[in-house]
């Protein structure tokens, strides 16, 4: 069976990559990984213990969220939280899990704007070794 990694932090962009990857894998029969990658931005003395802390309780609660909009679909889903940049999370898991695909969603921003700021989709497009799905957000 083959997997499908998801790119999921609870927004609509996010929701909307759950969606498309729950979709492909009950035609592929593939099973859904869903990625929540966080890495705290900087080293902040003392400060950054809680950070991280706050983080992961964020993390937990939109795993659950994605467990609750896979199983309206009647689906069970992997899910992780690794501590990473999104970028670094999800090529790991794609390589972990052999995936097919990683999919992710997208705020429909113009080209450029992804550039310059570094998006998500932007670097998967350009450093993944596996086929990357960019989805745009519902408006």
């Amino acid at each position: 069976m083959s997997a499908i990694v998801v790119g999921y932090d609870g927004s609509a962009c996010g929701e909307a990559a759950l969606e498309s990857a729950l979709g492909l894998a009950a035609q592929l029969g593939d099973e859904v990984v869903v990625v929540f990658g966080y890495a705290p931005p900087g080293l902040w003395g003392g400060e950054i213990a809680d950070h991280e802390e706050a983080i992961e309780e964020l993390g937990a609660k939109v795993m659950e969220q994605a467990q609750a909009q896979a199983a309206k679909h009647g689906a069970e889903i992997e899910v992780e939280l690794i501590p990473k940049k999104a970028v670094e999370a999800l090529l790991d898991a794609g390589q972990r899990h052999d995936a097919r695909m990683i999919v992710v969603g997208s705020f429909g921003d113009p080209p450029l704007k992804g550039v310059i700021l570094g998006s998500t989709p932007n670097k998967l497009l350009h450093l993944a070794e596996r086929p990357v799905l960019v989805v745009p957000a519902d408006k």
